[in-house]
């Protein structure tokens, strides 16, 4: 196998080729302009790096992988629209750069560009590439419902957060190296398996975000610290505050979440400060030490080489060491 970098540049070379400008402009420069916008390539990168892992010449891979980063950010041009959000990577967002309409549509192009890269492959092969896309494609929609439907709820629970955050995120993670097991053509229980993997890799993943949003290094972590407190959001330190504290801190945790100050500085230490007496966060950093330490356990049983798996175990021991 090779270093991530190899698979990352191999990547992005292959998308500055098949993604590029075209009549009507207004269509495809948003398309352009948010894959362009950089980002972790987290999930085309584990595409390539799964066919490598099964033996198979991971190039075979890179129209997978682009289907699966071009539907990545097709969710993403959606998902800002849904939140109003003004900068993504830094960034202007699409639908504030052009317009919501124009957010609208270029991300509908993006869904369709997505299913069209599979056509690159043999009838079976697409065939599996197709109906794993679809049922995860809908799974992601699923995990965004949740998500918006959380917003206005008080009685939402862990394991309802961690199915939510498994569709929303995990799932396409998962799906990202099972197309890598297709591609190479393993057989379904290896294709299953690492998905299993995958999957709790993402849990993992997502769970780190919610941890470094709040106790992540301003330097580095590339946007506002404590932005989930800031719009009340109910990530796992907060459902653990409220399952771990005591009646006190119970309701002072609640009472922050139903205020909107000006200045949110202090709401966000009193948070923060809530979250680490209870225990949440140090519960939330044992939560992803589990489901990595599962991911891994999973990968133990896959009939390949150690050096192969150990090259992937050095990738998750990176994303969670991660600070940004």
């Amino acid at each position: 196998m090779h270093a991530i970098e190899q698979y990352r540049n191999e990547f992005i070379g292959y998308l500055g080729e098949k993604i590029s400008s075209k009549e009507p402009t207004k269509l495809y420069d948003p398309v352009i302009y948010i894959l362009g916008l950089g980002g972790k390539r987290l999930r085309p990168v584990l595409t390539l790096m799964t066919t490598d892992l099964f033996g198979a010449d991971y190039r075979q891979a890179l129209d997978a992988a682009l289907a699966i980063e071009v539907f990545h950010n097709f969710s993403l041009v959606h998902d800002d629209i849904m939140d109003d959000a003004p900068l993504r990577r830094g960034q202007r967002t699409v639908h504030e750069k052009w317009d919501i309409n124009t957010g609208i549509l270029s991300g509908d192009a993006m869904l369709i560009l997505a299913y069209r890269f599979f056509e690159n492959y043999q009838s079976d092969t697409f065939r599996e590439l197709a109906r794993l896309f679809s049922k995860t494609a809908l799974e992601v929609c699923e995990g965004q419902q949740y998500d918006m439907d959380f917003e206005t709820r008080d009685d939402v629970t862990i394991p309802e957060y961690l199915r939510m955050i498994e569709y929303k995120t995990a799932v396409l993670v998962g799906a990202a190296m099972k197309m890598g097991g297709i591609v190479a053509g393993v057989s379904t229980k290896e294709q299953d398996l690492i998905y299993d993997f995958g999957k709790n890799l993402g849990i993992a993943f997502q769970l780190q975000d919610d941890y470094l949003d709040a106790f992540g290094d301003p330097k580095t972590f590339g946007k506002q610290v404590g932005g989930d407190i800031i719009e009340n959001k109910k990530t796992i330190l907060y459902l653990l505050a409220l399952q771990l504290g005591g009646a006190e801190e119970q309701k002072q945790l609640l009472d922050l979440y139903s205020i909107q100050p000006r200045d949110p500085e202090g709401k966000i230490n009193s948070v923060k400060d809530i979250f680490i007496t209870t225990g949440a966060a140090e519960r939330t950093k044992e939560e992803i030490e589990e489901y990595t330490q599962k991911a891994f356990r999973i990968l133990d049983t896959l009939q390949v080489s150690e050096e192969k798996k150990s090259v992937l175990k050095q990738f998750g021991e990176g994303l969670m060491r991660r600070e940004v």
